[in-house]
């Protein structure tokens, strides 16, 4: 595997926002020499250029571009923690750590407030990650080039702002929606409500669909594809209860042809299967010591395996797997089971129990926070999930058992005892059925950023200790923000 961001002879540009001017770029360009992940890599000075000087060639709309990936890495540069709001606020993990980041904690005791340094980091992170599709998208219909490269290059563009704006409406529900890079003086503006953004999300990721390549060369593995946009918009109209459009949106994936889900679950977690047949979207890490590898390698691993041992895994989570089912011991560690070379005991956590996902043996990596483990931010088997979700919304029962059992299914086999294990779910009543389908998500997709913002969208954040219905269901805006834009109104109850 070769990351998109740092791939032999491909120049990756790493945008750095500037804030007081959103006209110009500032790129720290980072060019791999050789042939492989293992070349020797030359960092060229940092250069601030007008965006209309710097667009004039095809490879200048290309460096612009794959600086639009850079925020989308779990790395110690962008401190995306993300990761923390789907799970440390949700009833699988709880904080651990060593308390170095009271903003964890706070987000465990849902005590988080405007303040909360991990909310402004992810803030000025996402729109760095938009700023940058914005010029891409302003600057390259003038640039001379094949018109092929060209919608290809706007489609990446509109996918990744796509994605950027559904994780912040996730996050903090209403934010302002720029489609153009715009003079400063006209960034101050209120909040655009979550539905527009939806609705753009939407019409951005149709577009890009017709406009991207079903599948990219070996070279190109991690770049946006036209599975990865029409899954993205499914998975917006499943956050507005557009079950119709899920279903339409799941069959334009589903009418691809190109995936399928791996007959070893664990494969989707392994370094040497990555980006694999059941990989719709996947972020590309590398061990390359230059920030652009998976910091979960370290975050997550136990204390005892030279990690900081936060998000520790909850004995409720664990309890949740129904009898046999083998996606336990692939998701969670737990006693005098392997952990990654080492044998795992009860004190590596104050749970008893640690994630397995994203992590990796530490003789495989150089640094401990520069795994090379990728993010699959959507697997094929969560939209056989949507599906089946859609498919019970509607009433429609007994068609959703034919996704849901495929997933059971591919668990099923690699349980212990396959005869006994995970039956399949023949129930006609709606309501066993859905909860049969979210119980599905819960073992399926643990630690893979989901569960938090399922339980919102479900009703359902009342389970957890501390949340507050009509307040928690978003995080407040960073007070930063407030502070700069007279026109941004709090999220309310913060």
């Amino acid at each position: 595997m070769i990351l998109l961001l740092t791939q032999p002879r491909l120049v990756a540009a790493l945008h750095k926002q500037l804030t007081n001017n959103m006209r110009s770029i500032q790129i720290l360009i980072l060019l791999l020499l050789g042939t492989s992940c293992q070349g020797i890599l030359d960092k060229e000075p940092i250069a601030t250029l007008d965006a209309g000087s710097f667009f004039q060639t095809e490879d200048d709309a290309v460096q612009a571009l794959n600086a639009a990936y850079q925020p989308l890495l779990f790395s110690n540069e962008n401190n995306n923690f993300y990761w923390a709001f789907a799970e440390v606020t949700s009833d699988e993990a709880i904080t651990g750590g060593d308390g170095s980041r009271p903003g964890i904690a706070e987000m465990d005791a849902f005590t988080f407030t405007p303040r909360t340094e991990e909310l402004n980091d992810f803030w000025k992170l996402q729109y760095t990650g938009i700023t940058q599709c914005n010029l891409v998208l302003d600057n390259v219909p003038n640039i001379e080039m094949s018109e092929s490269r060209r919608n290809q290059i706007i489609g990446e563009a509109l996918f990744l702002r796509s994605y950027f704006y559904f994780l912040l409406t996730q996050v903090f529900g209403d934010v302002p929606l720029l489609t153009r890079v715009v003079p400063p003086e006209e960034l101050k503006v209120a909040k655009t409500p979550k539905a527009t953004i939806y609705a753009q999300i939407a019409a951005d990721c149709e577009r890009a669909g017709t406009l991207l390549p079903d599948q990219h060369a070996a070279k190109d593995l991690g770049r946006a594809t036209k599975g990865a946009a029409y899954a993205l918009a499914a998975k917006t109209f499943l956050y507005e209860k557009n079950w119709e459009n899920v279903l339409e949106y799941v069959g334009k994936v589903k009418g691809l042809g190109l995936y399928s889900l791996m007959p070893d679950y664990g494969d989707n977690f392994r370094k040497n299967t990555q980006n694999n047949a059941e990989s719709v979207w996947e972020i590309q890490h590398a061990n390359l010591e230059l920030g652009v590898g998976n910091f979960l390698n370290q975050w997550w691993a136990s204390k005892k395996y030279e990690g900081y041992g936060f998000a520790e895994v909850t004995e409720e989570y664990v309890l949740a797997f129904e009898p046999g089912d083998p996606r336990r011991q692939f998701t969670v560690a737990s006693n005098n089971e392997d952990y990654f070379g080492v044998v795992y005991k009860n004190s590596f956590s104050s749970t008893k129990y640690s994630v397995r996902k994203y992590l990796q043996a530490k003789d495989s990596v150089t640094q401990k926070a520069d795994g090379d483990i990728n993010y699959t931010a959507i697997r094929f088997a969560e939209v056989l999930l949507w599906e089946a979700e859609a498919l019970t919304a509607l009433n429609r029962v007994q068609e959703a058992q034919t996704p849901l059992e495929v997933v059971r299914a591919r668990a099923r086999a690699q349980a212990v005892d396959p005869l006994t294990a995970l039956p399949p779910v023949t129930v006609s009543d709606q309501l066993t059925m859905r909860d049969a389908v979210r119980h599905e998500r819960r073992v399926e997709l643990g630690f893979e950023l989901h569960r938090y913002f399922d339980l919102v969208r479900w009703g359902l954040g009342s389970v957890l200790p501390g949340f507050q219905v009509g307040k928690h269901e978003v995080f407040p805006l960073p007070q930063t923000e407030i502070d700069l834009n007279p026109f941004l109104m709090q999220n309310s109850g913060y």
